[in-house]
């Protein structure tokens, strides 16, 4: 029953890796604030789909887990080719503290702030790792256009008090959420609930849900309660490009 389940939760999973490479169109949003960077900048999760950026940029990658591990733990994405990471970083428990302050142009994290336990430290510390005039990219999942469609948004209220309580750990309730709305024949039997509990964190499934408003009103109100000085330069919602809220701020 066990190996039948999590085979259930495995071909779900290709399937949406599957949809999502057909409709790799779909990125081509991002160009225009791909083509505002330059200078030094860091890519956070790139995994097997990096930023494809202009000769003016010098990008250095940041990820959890090498390149070697990440084909080892998504073979659902296929025979792809994973970005060699330069720096191994677990943002849950380090955020970007080994990085100094001013240090880079731009910073770019797609679909990964979600997976993350504490997002308002991670933007925190993206700006302060950004230089005056350095540019934050960000692409988020719009829950209205993936397997998070019946989960509930995350408030605000509970990621600020995430922030406060300075949660360096994605608590179980979180996933079994994800498990509840997502993969409900997990949680049939109560001795096994705990196995999938352990395959979706290993896997860092989804922590925090947003659609496009959610996640810009987020954005907005972080930036108010950090003091931190930045400007929306460019944005493209999921109702224009039927997958995420994308966007780049500007730090003044």
């Amino acid at each position: 029953m066990i190996k039948k389940i999590k085979n259930i939760h495995i071909i779900a999973r290709n399937i949406a890796g599957s949809l999502i490479a057909k409709t790799s169109y779909r990125f081509r949003h991002r160009r225009a604030a791909y083509q505002q960077l330059s200078g030094r900048g860091l890519e956070i999760g790139a995994m097997h789909r990096p930023a494809k950026l202009g000769s003016s940029c010098n990008v250095e990658y940041c990820d959890v887990i090498s390149a070697t591990d990440a084909a080892k733990h998504f073979p659902e994405v296929g025979k792809v080719t994973f970005v060699e990471v330069d720096h191994l970083v677990d943002l849950d428990t380090q955020c970007l503290s080994s990085f100094r302050d001013s240090t880079y142009s731009f910073v770019i994290i797609n679909h990964v702030i979600e997976h993350i336990a504490n997002p308002i430290r991670v933007v925190e510390d993206i700006f302060r790792i950004l230089r005056p005039g350095g540019k934050l990219v960000l692409g988020v999942p719009d829950k209205r256009f993936n397997y998070d469609n019946a989960r509930n948004l995350t408030s605000f209220d509970h990621l600020w008090q995430e922030y406060q309580d300075q949660v360096t750990v994605v608590e179980d309730d979180h996933y079994l959420e994800f498990l509840r709305a997502v993969h409900p024949a997990t949680l049939v039997l109560q001795d096994e609930i705990q196995i999938h509990l352990d395959h979706a964190r290993e896997r860092r499934e989804h922590a925090h849900v947003w659609d496009s408003s959610s996640f810009k009103e987020f954005i907005v109100e972080c930036l108010n309660r950090l003091s931190i000085n930045a400007s929306c330069v460019y944005q493209h919602t999921g109702n224009e490009n039927g997958f995420e809220y994308f966007c780049m701020w500007e730090k003044t």
